[in-house]
């Protein structure tokens, strides 16, 4: 399974002490995409569980769809 995300921002994001989790003791880094605080995880990947691995898709407001295919601007088909 793959995942379309959309991602806005253009700079690094730094991660400081205060950023550790003081009931984990760690920092937990988003790895779906799907985080409202990405780039660290806030349990946004439970929804990915029951992906079938056979398709890509893309969340919408925390709605799972199945995306058929992709075309670009240049109007060039991807999968």
């Amino acid at each position: 399974m793959s995942r379309l995300i959309r991602h806005d921002e253009r700079s690094p994001l730094r991660i400081d002490e205060e950023d550790i989790n003081e009931r984990y003791g760690d920092v937990a880094i988003c790895r779906c995409g799907l985080s409202e605080t990405f780039p660290f995880c806030d349990g946004s990947h439970r929804n990915t569980h029951d992906e079938p691995d056979d398709g890509v898709f893309v969340y919408e407001n925390g709605d799972r769809q199945r995306v058929e295919r992709i075309v670009t601007a240049d109007e060039s088909e991807n999968g």
